[in-house]
């Protein structure tokens, strides 16, 4: 019987994975210059920690999680997405008494949910996320959406469109949730089990339901942005002043409400706009989460952050058509004729290398002229022949695969030489 990969997981194999170490090189350039620092966690954590962050009632804790019990009775889960673990390692690590605040962090790195797999979808995913602790200064929530919107346009995309909204403070959030209460109290027997639940203990999360989405009551559900108090409506105004000043374009939607317990203030998604991208065209999603520090036995601490995809962020260039600048082209290709000269192609291949160039030589004991294809296909600049006569010489000659020019050079002095050749 043959082994296959598990359902919702992929292989991400040569000829694609240079696509994802492209956004990787682009997302760490742009955070270097954001001053956002890398951290990585672990990919499990405590259980508890999702659910004291995330929120018992949301779809994640309840269906999505992939839980444990290890050997000794601990109840362990794999990290279903970056924010409770690098907010409690902030924690755990003090980094509140960092000279330096507010604290920006980066993450890369697969995460975990047992969904069902679709396009766009898989249980196990890549997310770029950062996170910014300590500040609760409207104009980082305006930088970090910048940073985001940025890391998208520079890769080519053109084809947004950013969603914003409040979710408010403490206060507003309470006079909201009472007006949801008697808004889907008389007829909640028409709604999913699991709505029935959230009714009282979280009933935003019902508007996040995905089942129960085109019901009448959804649509005249009373909307967050009313019952804003002054401080939060102040807030939410700076907020998109910022925006505005940074000529980033964005739509209020006062339905945005995310699916993760943490969040107040500042809710956003970026999605594509793309035709033919598919039914999940979100990209991007994030929020302010002050509160999250406290909840797991840190300082308060108000941050705000966000996590994409590395999936859907190359389906969207996919459906935008955009022609990725790939390198996979070689410095030099050996080609050598006869056992002497192949012997002696395993040291000069090691010496170009060394010497800061991509090379290869032949493995499999081919013909010249097999040898030479081979070095098409690989797309060589340059091809280097040997062969019994020219080692006997101490020559080697090489070819510019794209002028057709030959030059002989001596191979005691073949990597000085070489050098000046791929330079002129």
């Amino acid at each position: 019987m043959s082994i296959r990969i598990p359902r919702g997981t992929q292989d991400i194999l040569p000829g694609e994975v240079e696509k994802w170490q492209l956004i990787e090189e682009k997302a760490r350039e742009l955070c270097e210059k954001f001053q956002y620092r890398e951290i990585r966690t672990p990919i499990f954590e405590h259980t508890e920690l999702f659910l004291r962050s995330v929120g018992d009632t949301t779809d994640i804790v309840q269906k999505e999680m992939y839980t444990f019990e290890d050997r000794g009775g601990r109840s362990l889960t794999l990290r279903p997405e970056g924010t409770a673990s690098a907010v409690r390692s902030f924690v755990e690590h003090k980094m509140y008494g960092d000279a330096s605040q507010p604290v920006k962090l980066y993450y890369m790195g697969p995460m975990f949910r047992y969904e069902r797999p679709q396009a766009g979808r898989f249980r196990q995913f890549v997310q770029f996320g950062v996170e910014a602790i300590g500040s609760a200064d409207p104009a980082i929530d305006a930088e970090v959406i910048a940073l985001a919107m940025s890391l998208y346009r520079s890769m080519g995309l053109q084809k947004l469109k950013l969603i914003v909204n409040s979710l408010g403070d403490k206060e507003s959030r309470s006079a909201h949730r009472e007006a949801l209460v008697n808004h889907f109290k008389p007829r909640i027997g028409e709604f999913c089990q699991d709505c029935q639940n959230r009714l009282e203990k979280n009933p935003m999360r019902i508007l996040d339901c995905k089942q129960d989405r085109e019901h009448e009551l959804m649509k005249s559900a009373p909307s967050i942005i009313d019952y804003l108090n002054d401080d939060s409506k102040t807030y939410f105004e700076k907020v998109q002043k910022y925006l505005k000043n940074l000529d980033i374009d964005f739509i209020v939607d006062p339905n945005l409400v995310r699916g993760l317990d943490y969040y107040n203030h500042t809710a956003f998604e970026i999605m594509s706009d793309s035709e033919g991208f598919g039914a999940i065209t979100t990209l991007c999603g994030g929020g302010r989460y002050n509160g999250l520090t406290e909840e797991i036995g840190g300082p308060e601490a108000p941050g705000i952050g966000f996590a994409l995809s590395i999936e859907r962020f190359i389906a969207a260039l996919e459906a935008e058509k955009v022609d990725l600048p790939l390198n996979k082209d070689i410095d030099c290709y050996l080609v050598s004729l006869g056992e002497e000269a192949k012997d002696y192609t395993v040291g000069l291949l090691q010496k170009l290398r060394m010497a800061g160039y991509s090379a290869e030589r032949d493995y499999l004991d081919r013909k010249i002229k097999a040898q030479f294809k081979a070095a098409d296909r690989s797309n060589a600049k340059f091809v280097a022949v040997l062969g019994e006569d020219e080692l006997k010489a101490n020559k080697i000659n090489v070819k510019s695969m794209e002028s057709g020019e030959q030059t002989e050079l001596g191979l005691d002095s073949f990597i000085e030489k070489f050098t000046e050749l791929y330079q002129s």
